[in-house]
């Protein structure tokens, strides 16, 4: 590394900064830290240990800044100072502890661990890393000192020549730093952080919204004092105590406002807000109050805004919906204030803000957790947290007290990598087996461990904030009942089960299988309704069960084959017994006919049908207008199937003799409920453009649709009663031109 020297200029402003310093925290910073910094640094640029960053910024010099920027603008002090000084240059956290004190070095190694945390995760641009960096943080300060060493970068890169450094950070300013600093109600900062973005970032939008910002100057300034003229005149007659101010929006807002509004600067018609501030009562006031039956000073202050909103009003025509009260009662944030929007000169909506002093100091200076009020949801915590922070920060005569804060958010959360560096976010005590299946199912399904922070764990490992992960499987892995005991989401609880019911299904094929080769080995008829029989009578509610069972040999095959023989030949007594005959046996004249039937007789199915027991078939749900046959069951009743079942073949197979002919009568009568399987991409909409055609059609109702999405792709099953399969075929016609829509079954 090349040895730092200053040039002539550094050497001018860092004596500068030096001399700021120490009259801003001189009292709190004793001379002997001044002389032990001072040889620390000298010592460091000696051994080389300083270096110039990607932008050829003097780290010395940067930290100076960052360090005024910390003490004028938040209000840090002792340790904070120091730990900015020292970070640049720090590399015996040891050293730094017994020379500065624990708390000096706990900052530094927060602000180490940040940068760690900065090469896992290239990706910053969401809310889970703001909340993972203030979990991170073993110091409140780190972010602090975070926020104003980003602003001070901004300030220092206006004319560097390293364009693409210059983009990273300025996005990162937009992304991270900014959204924090208005989490933490430094809005000064987070102004200024917002438009060197958009400056650095979008160099003609900026420029051009501040040459008109400036090109419109006098004219809104004389637009305000004609706007404002009258209303001193009556609150002044009225006998009250004022000034009154006017708001121009940032070139961040109003830029974000254009492109909201899809309009040019012109049409951004609330470009300032005027602002009415009501002096805060006097003390001989205060005492004469119970007098007037006000029981206290707010009280007072309530009635005074009303009364100004009275006058306004009066003045200028009230637009009701625009309307504010958070004075009869304020936001749970503490923010109190009456917003109204009127009728101005030459027919501009101006909002005007009705205030005191003291509401308008809470507002301004952040105790009034201003993030929440523009609607930033604060969770775990959060808010309460972020208040008492704040409140440190405001009280001048208490900023000691800042440095007892340690962060205690999201306790209930934590935040992981996957290897890729994307974060994800899970409740405390979640393990291994969570974040397997929050990747995919069948990586749940096959997880036997991970590698976390290249150390191999078990899938019962519970995981810890900052953790990258990287989960292991094998091909042999299956999951067990036991898991459900081990993850902690109830995402992966659920998936746990389905693959539980899966296994179970799979489970019960290979013994339903085996079952019937048993049978067919002892030249034994596999019949499905008296299978029925049999699984009732042994006490199961369902063929899943029965099978499972069989499969885990709690059920032995042998008796199982002994009742079913036996409830086979009761079935069989119960009505006359039809002709001995195999599957085998049959022969087809007509293959192209796809089904063989026992006589010529054709069933017609019609509504008015009596004497013959009919359903139809739940496996493939028949509609008027399918081509259709019936199959006789074992109770005697008449299955109608359509001719395309997939049931089709093995009731053909087995059970030629009981197929007979079917038809629809008629016209169709009434509604039939069918399936369709819908596959297509994940698009922005997709399902809303699907239930709209549907709910358009005449005569078709929706009964159910339920979608899953996976890997940019969804599939999803839509149950809709029709009429008959013209309008049904109509139906999948216009489904299939749904952009996005690739493929429609009906199943």
């Amino acid at each position: 590394m090349e040895r730092l020297t200053f040039t002539q200029n550094e050497k001018s402003t860092a004596i500068e900064l030096a001399r700021k310093l120490r009259t801003s925290v001189g009292e709190f910073i004793s001379r002997d830290d001044e002389l032990n910094v001072f040889k620390y640094l000298m010592a460091s640029i000696k051994g080389d240990a300083a270096g110039r960053d990607v932008f050829g910024l003097n780290p010395i010099v940067s930290s100076l800044q960052t360090a005024v920027i910390a003490v004028d603008e938040i209000g840090l002090k002792r340790d904070s100072v120091l730990a900015i000084l020292l970070y640049p240059v720090a590399k015996d956290n040891e050293e730094i502890c017994q020379v500065f004190g624990e708390s000096v070095a706990r900052i530094i190694n927060g602000l180490c661990r940040i940068q760690e945390l900065y090469k896992k995760s290239p990706v910053i641009e969401s809310e889970n890393f703001r909340n993972l960096l203030l979990s991170f943080a073993e110091d409140m300060r780190v972010i602090l000192i975070m926020i104003a060493d980003r602003v001070n970068l901004m300030r220092q890169i206006r004319d560097t020549e390293n364009v693409e450094a210059k983009t990273e950070v300025s996005e990162e300013a937009s992304y991270l730093y900014a959204p924090l600093a208005h989490k933490l109600g430094l809005y000064k900062l987070k102004s200024e952080l917002e438009d060197l973005s958009l400056k650095y970032l979008e160099h003609d939008a900026y420029y051009m919204i501040k040459e008109k910002l400036n090109a419109t100057k006098k004219s809104r300034d004389a637009y305000i004092e004609r706007f404002i003229a009258p209303i001193d005149k009556k609150l002044k007659q009225a006998g009250f105590k004022f000034h009154m101010k006017g708001r121009t929006k940032s070139i961040h807002s109003i830029w974000q406002k254009m492109k909201k509004q899809q309009c040019d600067f012109e049409g951004v018609y609330d470009l300032f807000a005027i602002r009415i501030i009501l002096d805060s009562p006097q003390e001989f006031e205060i005492n004469w109050l119970q007098e007037l039956g006000i029981d206290s000073p707010q009280k007072l202050e309530r009635m005074q805004c009303w009364q100004v909103f009275a006058i306004v009003t009066d003045m200028y025509q009230h637009n009701p919906k625009r309307m504010r009260d958070w004075l009869s009662v304020p936001k749970s944030n503490g923010y109190e204030s009456l917003h109204a929007t009127v009728l101005g000169p030459e027919n501009k909506w101006v909002e005007v803000q009705i205030r005191t002093e003291r509401m308008d100091e809470i507002a301004e200076r952040g105790l009034a957790a201003h993030w929440r009020y523009k609607g930033v949801k604060g969770e775990s915590g959060l808010d309460e947290w972020l208040n008492s922070i704040r409140t440190a920060l405001e009280n001048k005569d208490d900023l000691q007290v800042i440095d007892q804060f340690k962060m205690d958010l999201y306790e209930d959360e934590v935040f992981v990598f996957t290897p890729k560096g994307d974060l994800m976010k899970f409740p405390q005590g979640a393990t291994v087996l969570d974040f397997a299946y929050r990747i995919h199912s069948n990586i749940g399904d096959h997880c036997t461990g991970a590698r976390i922070n290249n150390k191999v764990v078990t899938f019962r490992h519970v995981l810890k904030n900052g953790d990258q992960v990287e989960i292991m499987t094998s091909s042999n892995q299956k999951p067990k009942h036991e898991w459900l005991n081990i993850v902690k989401t109830s995402r992966a609880k659920a998936k746990v089960r389905m693959a539980l019911k899966d296994l179970m299904v799979k489970d019960g094929a290979y013994a339903k299988e085996m079952f019937e080769r048993r049978l067919k080995n002892r030249k034994i008829e596999f019949d499905e309704g008296t299978v029925s029989h049999l699984i009732k009578k042994l006490g199961f509610k369902e063929a899943n069960d029965f099978y499972h069972r069989m499969a885990d040999g709690t059920l032995d095959i042998n008796n199982v084959i002994e009742k079913y023989q036996e409830t086979l030949l009761h079935d069989n007594n119960a009505l006359p017994p039809q002709p001995a005959r195999s599957a085998e046996g049959f022969s087809y004249d007509n293959p192209n006919e796809g089904l063989a039937y026992s006589s010529d007789d054709v069933l017609v199915i019609d509504k008015n049908l009596k004497g013959i027991d009919y359903t139809l078939a739940k496996c493939c749900h028949p509609i008027y207008g399918d081509d259709v046959f019936g199959f006789v069951t074992i109770n005697g009743g008449i299955k109608i199937h359509r001719k395309d079942c997939p049931n089709a073949p093995e009731l053909r197979k087995r059970f030629g003799y009981r197929i007979v002919k079917a038809k629809w009568s008629g016209k169709g009568t009434s509604q039939y409920s069918t399936t369709l399987k819908i596959i297509g991409n994940d698009d922005i909409g997709i399902v809303n453009n699907i239930t709209s055609i549907i709910s358009k059609e005449e005569k078709i109702m929706m009964r159910s649709i339920n979608i899953d999405s996976n890997d940019g792709l969804f599939s999803g099953n839509l149950v809709v009663n029709v009429d008959d399969t013209s309008r049904l075929e109509q139906l999948i016609k216009k489904l299939r031109n749904v952009k996005g829509v690739k493929q429609i079954i009906r199943i």
